[in-house]
């Protein structure tokens, strides 16, 4: 991860794209939202989707894991030329989540963040605090999914700032 200061507002990060499958959206959906046009092709094609739609919650999932992995793409690039990365904090959460338009079984969906804001924590003046909105295109450059999201990041010098190299 990054530190406060090596990050821009307006900085955009390519997150990479997911498929979501037929196969996938059911599990996803038996297991943590099981609305019937998430679990039936037929349910989903009668419903105001008109296919089998991806449960919001997996699209949302799927755009983290793609965070958290680009974090640790970025961390490993850091450490390979002799840096010291900085260790993130925790998320006080995220506003303005929307999903645009169905993701329905075959569609491909290209997550990205882009930095909108960045201040100094007031009260602890170590971290800086971050919003960044996280977003989806479908395979037609149509927006289906986004979110403002706040992260507390370590400032350079300060006692949270980074992992040894040995860790």
């Amino acid at each position: 991860m990054r530190f406060f200061e090596d990050i821009e507002v307006g900085q955009r990060r390519e997150l990479g794209s997911y498929t979501f499958t037929a196969e996938a959206i059911k599990k996803f959906a038996a297991q943590f939202d099981p609305q019937r046009f998430d679990l039936d092709e037929e349910a989903g094609r009668n419903s105001l989707f008109g296919g089998l739609a991806a449960s919001g919650w997996h699209v949302g999932s799927v755009c983290m894991k793609m965070l958290v992995a680009k974090g640790k793409e970025e961390t490993a690039a850091i450490i390979a030329a002799g840096g010291t990365p900085a260790v993130g904090g925790p998320s006080p959460g995220f506003r303005e989540l929307r999903w645009i338009k169905p993701v329905l079984a075959g569609d491909t969906i290209t997550f990205h963040s882009v930095v909108e804001t960045k201040r100094t924590s007031e009260k602890r003046p170590e971290w800086g605090i971050l919003q960044a909105r996280n977003s989806g295109t479908n395979q037609r450059s149509e927006p289906v999914f986004s979110l403002l999201a706040t992260a507390f990041v370590p400032r350079r010098g300060s006692s949270t700032a980074g992992l040894s190299r040995n860790q």
